[in-house]
């Protein structure tokens, strides 16, 4: 049975369908390189002739088509918009090589259908070449909006939904390995950067996967490392560096499950687009890349979601069409585990009131490789019943925790890794919420050691969470390995002492 929901989740986090009936002008438009990129246009419900709208470019996520890009355009089109979905470089009937959302690369394709969506005769334009238009949709999808508006002024509003802040640190944080995502990104990418290009009626586009990823894939499976010749490629990407460029109004949603582009990669990308005093929304929904566990029987998943989805409806028309009395809610709004929305009038971050405290003397962690861990599944995180080191929070139930848990303690570390070579391994950090017994936002957080046996003192910062404290509190776990990442590499032994843990409180804002 878990299984099943871990294959579903998977599906619908990386591939999201929503087939659209309406009637579209299926086309190819030819980018920088000559490269077709299949494509198809929506014209808004309703259009008479001569009428025209703006228009919304709807990007699919990683596996995906355009024609089942991420969210259904039929929202969009009943409010009045154009919408274009297409196949990104080198995935379904469009050539080229995946180069995972490069600004020299699929943000030049995205300008190349602006100059398309300028030539219809639906589009309303600001001026010639230059369309009334935003951008929507999520993962891959959320990705390109950043590096497009970064570098096409011709974007007027973004809506990214779970994208990443850097590419490095969302698959290989710390240095680890996101094993679980690894496999199924490679998985879930090989058939449409392949198989369906050979039914492009217009003939065979058929696209592929970047060499570097499959490299970095291989050498994190195979040692545990990233080769050290792709690091480089994969920090070409952005959209960290690029984000100081983007000057229009940019509302983010991130999963509070999401445990490959986690509620850290939404901090980020919010910090950096608030100092470009530009009007500026994030919300942290039960979603994602991930299992969502909010609310079992499923109604709360559904008033999230549905949440999401009003909030960018009144995005775009409050700063595309600009009716100015749309409310767009809080600046910054979250869900927790009860399926309860919160809100922050004064934006984000939230002030902390305080913090919920946890000491421990430690213990002894062994490292074994070779070993089933009993923390984690392909990509999500849970309670490891044989956590070598546990520290309990003091509390009294009902406190909001949101935001980074915060470790620190006093390690030695003697062991030999089997095929690492800079000397390190690591240990993982999760927090337990006690009374549902699951990993809050099904998060684990690597921790890099050090195998030369010196004393270190570390601060840690843990993934981000959002969770209501629950009546039987929470737990810090500390384990050797999680099926979430790359197996124990190493043998050996890693001694914990004076162990403290913060969990930071806010003021409580249901909405």
């Amino acid at each position: 049975m878990k299984r099943r929901f871990l294959a579903a989740a998977i599906a619908a986090a990386l591939a999201l369908s929503a087939p659209v009936n309406a009637p579209a002008l299926d086309t190819e438009v030819e980018s920088f390189d000559g490269t077709d990129i299949v494509t198809h246009f929506y014209p808004a419900s309703g259009l008479g002739p001569g009428d025209k709208a703006p228009t919304i470019l709807i990007g699919h996520g990683w596996g995906g088509t355009g024609e089942g890009a991420d969210g259904s355009p039929a929202p969009f089109l009943a409010e009045g918009y154009n919408v274009l979905t297409w196949d990104a470089r080198g995935f379904g009937g469009s050539g080229g090589t995946v180069m995972i959302d490069h600004p020299k690369f699929e943000a030049k394709d995205v300008s190349a259908l602006i100059d398309f969506v300028a030539e219809r005769p639906e589009a309303k334009l600001e001026k010639p070449g230059d369309p009334l238009l935003g951008m929507s949709g999520g993962s891959y999808g959320g990705g390109i909006q950043f590096i497009t508006a970064a570098r096409d002024r011709r974007v007027d509003v973004i809506s990214p939904t779970i994208p990443w802040h850097n590419l490095l640190e969302s698959l290989y944080p710390k240095k680890s390995t996101k094993a679980g995502w690894d496999l199924a990104l490679i998985g879930v990418g090989i058939p449409t950067s392949v198989a369906l290009g050979v039914f492009n009626a217009n003939g065979i586009e058929t696209g592929n996967q970047s060499e570097e990823f499959y490299n970095a894939v291989i050498g994190g499976l195979g040692t545990g490392q990233i080769p050290e010749e792709e690091v480089d490629w994969f920090e070409e990407h952005g959209p960290d560096f690029l984000l100081e460029k983007i000057r229009v109004p940019t509302m983010i949603a991130q999963g509070t499950v999401d445990t490959l582009f986690d509620l850290n990669q939404g901090h980020r990308n919010y910090l950096a687009l608030k100092r470009n005093d530009i009007p500026l929304k994030m919300m942290w929904f039960c979603g994602g890349h991930g299992v969502c566990n909010v609310d079992a029987d499923g109604s709360g998943a559904l008033a999230d979601s549905e949440l999401v989805q009003k909030r960018r409806l009144q995005w775009f028309d409050r700063y595309l069409k600009g009716n100015r009395k749309t409310r767009t809610g809080p600046p910054f709004e979250w869900i927790d585990q009860n399926g309860e929305w919160h809100g922050s009038p004064g934006g984000y971050p939230l002030k902390h009131a305080g913090h919920l405290k946890g000491t421990s003397e430690g213990g002894p962690i062994p490292l074994a490789p070779g070993t089933n861990p009993t923390s984690g599944f392909l990509i999500l995180a849970s309670p490891d019943p044989t956590a070598p080191v546990t520290v309990p929070f003091e509390s009294e139930g009902g406190e909001e925790v949101v935001g980074a848990p915060t470790l620190r303690f006093t390690y030695s570390a003697t062991g030999l890794s089997t095929t690492r070579t800079d000397g390190l391994t690591h240990i993982y950090g999760q927090i337990v919420d006690l009374e549902r017994n699951v990993v809050v936002g099904n998060q684990s957080t690597p921790i890099p050691i050090k195998l030369d046996g010196e004393d270190h003192t570390i601060r840690a910062s843990l993934t981000r969470i959002a969770n209501v404290a629950p009546d039987a509190g929470f737990e810090l776990q500390l384990v050797s390995q999680s099926n979430l990442f790359d197996a124990q590499r190493a043998t050996g032994l890693v001694s914990i002492s004076d162990l403290e843990a913060r969990l930071p409180v806010t003021k409580p804002r249901k909405r």
